[in-house]
């Protein structure tokens, strides 16, 4: 999909489906606008209902200041318009309170962008505006200032937050991602203390590069091929709805053959992903004119030392990465199929998944499927593609139980003598 060639209300009316299906607003709470090549702001109404939005209901504010529509503009017209002439690089403005980002900005706190890699480049550094009158032009001043000392990422003070960007996905992008960190930090802060990347470590990742592929052109699509594009993105968008992907982050990989594999591309939005995106990646050579995961050295890896695996996921999910972002160690054995499926994880150390992807890949034993990388992902391998993603799912629900547990007691886990009847009973290995 070409984002950037549908019209400013249909952006604004896409973008706000997003928002409010994902939890991030109410029905009467958040605002988005862009500023077209003409001059005119257009932007979201007040008082009408953000889970029904048509393109109709959107607001145009003509340069001369008329204002065409059937509804008033937002309240909040007042800070887009101040952030417009004050940073003339400024295309898209975006404004919304979900919950996590709430609560940092009742705290007056900012989210740690460092926890996790490429957040802190999304994002960038996030600045801090002080409280005002919700609509108020001094609360448009107070916002405007902060972007004009060059924060492109804004939290209120009790109010939530505001990204300005050259286009609107990218402004959701960066809200998106900065809500994600805020998610995970109040999880790790549930079962541990949360540590941040070093310096070192942000400049290693900044490195991470998309690996130099030679490029091939396909002959012909199996039948076989075509389904597991179809399977793959019915599973993707699956996986972006239930929040285990970012709409830029997390991968799947199906392989096709005993040289050849699905993988998705690098930097293309989960929520809208097409078969045609889908990469396939044959004797290491990549469809011509796309860019795989930066990850898929290491699905080739798996797949070569593997013959077993036949899925992998890379995913960020905020439960089980909470235990990648702590030093807290995760145990499986919560419920019997949570120890069937995922058995044992191991934690591999940050930057293994990209540095090293050989010895990353000799991880993965029949009693290791899944495995987390500090500060980075969780790994996840299957006979199937629908068994990869069966695990992911578990260990996300999983780890969303045992955080859950600890405002209860102590977890009781599964004893030894009571794995190895499940070892028997269902001929684990």
């Amino acid at each position: 999909m070409k984002f950037e060639l549908l019209h400013p209300a249909d952006q604004i009316v896409m973008i706000m489906e997003r928002i409010y299906g994902y939890g991030m607003t109410t029905t009467s709470g958040g605002n988005l606008s862009i500023l077209d090549e003409n001059g005119d702001i257009w932007i979201t109404p007040g008082g009408v209902d953000k889970g029904t939005l048509t393109r109709k209901d959107i607001v145009c504010i003509k340069q001369d200041g008329e204002i065409v529509g059937i509804h008033r503009p937002s309240i909040e017209l007042p800070f887009h318009q101040t952030v417009y002439k004050k940073r003339k690089d400024v295309r898209a403005v975006l404004h919304a309170h979900p919950p996590a980002l709430v609560a940092f900005s009742i705290v007056r706190k900012i989210p740690n962008t460092r926890i996790i890699p490429n957040a802190h480049q999304i994002c960038g550094e996030v600045g801090m505006a002080e409280y005002d009158l919700p609509g108020s032009t001094k609360l448009g001043d107070k916002i405007a200032a902060v972007f004009e000392a060059g924060y492109d990422t804004v939290m209120l003070e009790n109010h939530g937050v505001v990204v300005a960007h050259k286009d609107l996905f990218k402004a959701f992008m960066a809200f998106e991602t900065l809500d994600f960190c805020a998610r995970l930090e109040i999880k790790a802060h549930r079962i541990g203390k949360p540590v941040a990347l070093s310096e070192r470590y942000l400049e290693v990742s900044k490195s991470k590069q998309n690996p130099k592929l030679e490029e091939y052109v396909p002959q012909s699509h199996s039948s076989a091929e075509n389904n597991a594009r179809r399977e793959m993105c019915e599973l993707i968008h699956r996986a972006y709805n239930q929040k285990l992907f970012t709409s830029t982050q997390g991968t799947f990989s199906q392989k096709l053959g005993d040289r050849s594999f699905l993988i998705t591309p690098y930097l293309v939005d989960r929520k809208y992903m097409d078969i045609s995106d889908l990469v396939r990646v044959e004797d290491g050579r990549c469809e011509a004119g796309k860019i795989p995961s930066r990850s898929v050295l290491l699905h080739q890896a798996i797949y070569e030392k593997h013959p077993h695996v036949q899925s992998v996921i890379i995913a960020h999910p905020p439960n089980i990465m909470a235990f990648a972002v702590t030093e807290e160690k995760f145990d499986s054995r919560t419920i019997p199929e949570s120890y069937i499926l995922l058995r044992t994880i191991p934690k591999l150390p940050f930057g293994s998944s990209f540095m090293q992807p050989q010895m990353a890949a000799d991880t993965f034993k029949d009693n290791t499927p899944v495995a987390l990388v500090e500060n980075d992902c969780i790994i996840v391998t299957g006979s199937s593609l629908l068994n990869a993603f069966d695990r992911l799912e578990v260990a996300e629900y999983s780890a969303k139980g045992v955080i859950a547990s600890r405002e209860l007691g102590e977890m009781v886990a599964i004893d030894d003598q009571q794995v190895r009847e499940i070892d028997q009973a269902f001929n684990l290995k």
